[in-house]
């Protein structure tokens, strides 16, 4: 078995709203010297060795992520 990890997050031209409260709320809250927040997504999948790279490319792009509007990037971890 091997963990796959996928990170999914808004293309830099695609507007942001939440990155965007999240870092108008920081200074509110007291954190100063954040000047930008980008909000994405983090995916875990447990799977077998059998699945190839270009698999979990197709997994990603075509199920996970927007391609549209989401970059993503696909990276095996140790366990």
């Amino acid at each position: 078995m091997a963990r796959v990890v996928v990170d999914v997050m808004p293309k830099p031209e695609i507007l942001d709203p939440q990155g965007q409260a999240v870092a108008g709320a920081l200074p509110r809250l007291g954190f100063h010297g954040v000047t930008e927040v980008r909000q994405g997504k983090h995916f875990e999948l447990e799977v077998d060795d059998s699945v190839d790279d270009e698999t979990l490319a197709k997994i990603a792009e075509g199920f996970l992520a927007n391609p549209v509007i989401e970059d993503w990037t696909v990276r095996r971890v140790e366990q």
